[in-house]
């Protein structure tokens, strides 16, 4: 019994032992943290935000679209009658102006045709002038009764028709004259040539599709786009209160605002219904277009600038949260906690987003961090991610820096 004692009371001195050393070692330290008891003092730790000032400036507001340019006038050029294309003037691409000559038809025929009404209407006009001799010695036979009256009015009537058979020869010349101009075909427009479609020494027909070229028009060029019909009212009121705006930007996958503005027009149509199988409406623009940066069939970006927002207040979109009871943003006050305050957006894009109601010019709003924050959150301004660290100010000559406590 007493070795039984003896082991039992060794078992209860090791484990006090052990006990101490597992407090001393494990226990104490996670308990007594260096710096705990002041961190207990002053509260939990203040939570690291990059903040951005609200600023007050005129913001343009932009409708987006995608549209397509259009030249603003197309033709495709066809010969009007059958031949011999025995010339052609023009080169591919080439930029041609109103009335200049771009091929030639074999022209005898039509030559021929009209010399042979020419003269058919001499030969009317020779048996018209002794018409009207004979009609003047009937007239006056008439008058003295040496010839029936009924012959003086049959030589009158051979007048008449001989007149108007002269007109009809005149109009034949007239249409033979055409005929023969349109061997001669000219440009209806001022444009650029495309690919030339037919060579010389093809026979043409003024029934062909393909035509021998297409001009198009490409200064000023036209650009339609679509958007949709809730932005009707905002669009017809720009337009009743002056020239309205439109960018066209390149198609890519780059935002908007960073994208490279291709040439800057004016709204010129706003089509009269609203499509319906898309709930959306047509419009249309003119473009100088003095760079060609803007080409026939190439999609667009549009963006139409609906109106200025005169002093509107601007944070970045990032600073803008939403939550069940709308949006809001945390405002840094000026003993370094945070505020959640709800605004109103009165416009959103992904440059800026504009604060109708909720915040004033010069607040600082949080941008980065927001997930971590509540009302009253303690806060501390970290640098943004890329920004160079803050530096210590230089130290004078023979002043020794002070030590940092």
């Amino acid at each position: 019994m007493r070795l039984l004692g003896r082991i039992f009371l060794w078992l209860i001195v090791l484990g006090a032992a052990g006990g101490a050393g597992y407090w001393w070692l494990v226990l104490r330290p996670a308990a007594e943290t260096p710096g705990q008891t002041a961190r207990g003092r002053r509260g939990p730790d203040a939570i690291p935000v990059v903040v951005a000032a609200a600023e007050s400036r005129d913001v343009p507001i932009y409708l987006d679209g995608l549209g397509t340019a259009q030249a603003s006038a197309s033709v495709t050029v066809k010969p009007q009658v059958d031949g011999n294309l025995i010339e052609v003037r023009f080169r591919e691409g080439q930029d041609v102006q109103v009335g200049d000559v771009l091929a030639r038809l074999d022209p005898r025929s039509y030559q021929a045709a009209l010399d042979q009404v020419t003269a058919k209407k001499a030969q009317d006009e020779a048996t018209l002038a002794n018409a009207r001799l004979d009609a003047a010695r009937y007239a006056k036979l008439a008058v003295s009764a040496y010839t029936p009256a009924q012959q003086a009015d049959t030589a009158k009537s051979l007048v008449a028709q001989l007149t108007a058979q002269v007109a009809a020869d005149q109009a034949q010349i007239d249409n033979a004259r055409t005929q023969l101009s349109y061997t001669t075909i000219t440009a209806p427009i001022a444009g650029r040539a495309g690919i030339r479609l037919v060579d010389a020494g093809n026979i043409v027909h003024a029934s062909d599709p393909a035509g021998l070229v297409v001009l198009a028009t490409l200064k000023p060029i036209s650009v339609q786009f679509t958007l949709p019909q809730q932005a009707l009212a905002d669009v017809a009121k720009a337009m009743q209160a002056g020239p309205v705006t439109v960018l066209a930007l390149p198609q890519n996958n780059d935002a908007t605002s960073a994208r490279t503005v291709l040439d800057r027009g004016t709204l010129t149509v706003l089509d009269n219904q609203v499509d319906p199988t898309t709930g959306t409406i047509k419009l249309k623009a003119s473009f100088a277009n003095d760079k060609l940066a803007l080409w026939p069939g190439a999609f667009v970006t549009v963006r139409l600038q609906a109106r200025v927002w005169q002093g509107a207040i601007v944070v970045p979109p990032v600073a803008v949260q939403r939550g069940p009871r709308g949006t809001y943003v945390y405002v840094i006050r000026p003993d370094q906690t945070a505020e959640r305050r709800e605004v109103t957006v009165g416009h959103e894009d992904l440059q800026v987003s504009v604060i109708a109601t909720g915040l004033q010019a010069g607040e600082q709003v949080v941008v980065d961090g927001a997930a971590r924050l509540s009302d009253n959150s303690k806060v501390t301004l970290a640098s943004p991610a890329g920004s160079p660290p803050a530096t210590p100010a230089a130290t004078p000559p023979g002043r020794r820096r002070p030590a940092t406590p």
